[in-house]
């Protein structure tokens, strides 16, 4: 018992420490350093605080006095009363005015924390490393973004306008207490709001554990929509719309039954705090009315005493859902400034240059690499690609074939051997130059849910609209474009999914086009399409690839007869190289696979008969 005590001390120390780091992290947000205007809007703030605070607790003077001189034989002086009943509404309304002025001067400080925190973050997801983004939801990691962004604004305004408010309001009711109703109220109102935060805080913390669950569950929730949405072509081929469904189903119960806890639980604290405020409002009640009737305090000092705790009452009772919104607010960021700290894998090393491509020699020197360590992928490959002149890589599935274009673009570093452009090592150059001198036309072409022109001017900022059609011209699409009823404005839908796979490969060479590097990559550029549409792309990757140097990636070898040099991978080796005459001629696997290739055309060429 003495064990599992002290582990759970640790843990909240260990708790109050993370919070405490992630509160350490947050607040240059509140108080930024290179945004002095931003500054002056919480100063300004701040002061509008006080002012509302000082307004309010004027209001119970002045009600108490109002009252006061209601007593029999001082109706002489009604319009006394009357005006001080009038001071007190202005009061109420100075309080209601002041607190909305404050909070317009502060809206920006907190949109424009958020914006900062969320433009960080969307940046840093794009530096992280293809690992990283390849081992997590793509739901889940917004739903962690979107909660993260929007706990800043939210925390910004609890801190600053109901903690650090309440706490003013608390010092100054106890100094009131002290000098007009003596030590006791003063003792009595400290234990009353000790004993409701410790009260607050203990449900809370029980609640925030079941929040936490059904916070998770609604993470999981949503990025299992999101997946099975993203695949719903899928979930059609396998008829598991059902099956679909069903889990989807069995997600969002465990969600609903989390859901119903946190909120029950709600009750449970609602009704904790209403006996802690009332037990004590009826304590200092029947104290201000005892002393009313020993003659020591006045009417209006009882309605006085009523008022202040009432006003101290109203953010108290916020409390809870302040407390709770505060620790969530932490935990959220934290999960988000967890994504911030997640180091990029791939970096440019200190001193890196631009990279400086003349011919556009391509080698790779006996290149090792492994996705994981038990997973080697190549293993000593050795290849040159020389000045404008078309490498073709073939070979089975899993011979480390799109591995190639992957380490090229420096989504991986190699863990072995070297890559190099005219003799200059990839790890060395800046990964934006490199990536500026290669284009590549992807097996699977995935587009912007955006317009036609817009997915090809991608390939070059600031291209102008004469530029994407020359690019559209020379991929061979601007007629099917112009003969669209909004050209280049046609949307392509999520993904592209509203163009044939042709229409598509066709989009991704225009945008290399219009990128016009001089190095170029075609990984499985044909694979999806059926033999006339491939035959056409063809020709035209054969006119793109002229007078750049190019890897073509294929599986289907009648692709790459026409190749200067042609790779036969196997096992992460060079197995076999030459032209594809040379190749047949050795008889080895290039031939065994060719054959195996020309059979199986054979057969579907009977079989279409």
């Amino acid at each position: 018992m003495a064990a599992q005590a002290e582990n759970g001390k640790e843990k909240e120390v260990a708790k109050a420490e993370a919070s405490f780091a992630t509160l350490s992290r947050f607040l240059p947000y509140l108080w930024p350093k290179d945004l002095p205007a931003l500054r002056v809007r919480i100063v300004i703030a701040m002061l509008l605080v006080l002012v509302s605070k000082g307004v309010q607790l004027s209001m119970g003077f002045v009600y108490g006095a109002a009252i006061d001189r209601m007593q029999p034989g001082l109706e002489a002086g009604v319009w006394m009363a009357i005006g001080l009943v009038v001071a007190y509404t202005g009061a109420r309304f100075g309080g209601v005015l002041f607190d909305n002025l404050r909070n317009t001067v502060f809206e920006r400080v907190g949109q424009d924390a958020t914006r900062r925190l969320a433009e960080n973050v969307f940046s840093h997801l794009h530096r992280l490393s293809m690992r990283f983004h390849m081992n997590r939801r793509t739901g889940a990691v917004t739903k962690v973004i979107e909660r993260g962004t929007k706990s800043i604004d939210v925390m910004l305004y609890f801190m600053l306008f109901n903690i650090a408010p309440t706490a003013i309001e608390l010092v100054a009711v106890l100094v009131i207490f002290w000098f007009k109703f003596g030590v006791g109220l003063v003792v009595a109102t400290l234990a009353m709001v000790i004993t409701y935060i410790l009260f607050t805080q203990k449900v809370t913390d029980w609640r925030n554990k079941l929040r936490e669950e059904m916070n998770e569950l609604d993470t999981a929730t949503v990025a299992r929509s999101v997946d099975s949405l993203l695949n719903y072509e899928t979930v059609k081929y396998f008829n598991a719309e059902d099956r679909e469904a069903e889990y989807y189903a069995r997600v969002a119960r465990r969600y609903a039954d989390a859901a119903v806890k946190s909120e029950n639980s709600l009750a449970w604290l609602n009704i904790g705090q209403s006996l802690i405020t009332n037990l004590m409002m009826a304590g200092a009640m029947g104290f201000s009315v005892w002393g009313w009737s020993q003659g020591r305090f006045s009417t209006g000092d009882v309605v006085l005493v009523n008022t202040l705790l009432m006003q101290l009452f109203r953010p108290l009772d916020m409390l809870g859902m302040v407390y709770r919104t505060i620790r969530q607010g932490l935990i959220d960021m934290a999960a988000m400034f967890d994504l911030i700290d997640t180091a990029p894998e791939i970096v440019d090393r200190p001193g890196a240059f631009e990279l400086q491509v003349a011919g556009g020699e391509l080698a790779f020197e006996n290149v090792i690499f492994g996705y994981d360590p038990d997973r080697q992928i190549l293993n000593g490959l050795s290849l040159r690609v020389p000045p404008g002149k078309t490498l073709a890589v073939v070979g089975p599935s899993g011979a480390g074939k799109s591995t190639i274009a992957r380490l090229l673009y420096r989504f991986y570093d190699v863990t072995g051997g070297r890559i190099t452009i005219d003799g200059q090592d990839l790890r060395d150059v800046t990964q934006s130059s490199l990536r500026a001198q290669i284009g590549i036309v992807p097996q699977d072409t995935v587009l912007f849910n955006d317009s036609i022109g817009y997915n090809i001017g991608y390939g070059r900022e600031g291209a102008s609209q004469a530029e994407i059609e020359d690019a559209a011209r020379g991929a061979q699409i601007h007629n099917f474009i112009a003969a669209q009823p909004k050209q280049y404005e046609t949307q392509v839908g999520e993904r592209g999914l509203k163009l044939s796979g042709g229409e598509k490969q066709r989009v991704a060479i225009a945008r290399t086009l219009l990128k016009n590097p001089p190095i170029l990559i075609l990984d499985e550029a044909t694979s999806a399409l059926d033999s006339r549409t491939e035959a056409e792309i063809l020709d035209t990757l054969d006119e793109v690839s002229k007078a750049r140097t190019t890897i073509v990636i294929a599986h289907r070898l009648s692709t790459v007869v026409d190749a200067d040099e042609i790779v036969v991978l196997d096992a992460g080796r060079v197995a076999e190289q030459g032209t594809h005459a040379e190749l047949l001629a050795k008889n080895g696997l290039y031939a065994e696979m060719w054959t195996r290739q020309q059979a199986e055309k054979d057969e579907e060429a009977v079989a279409a008969e």
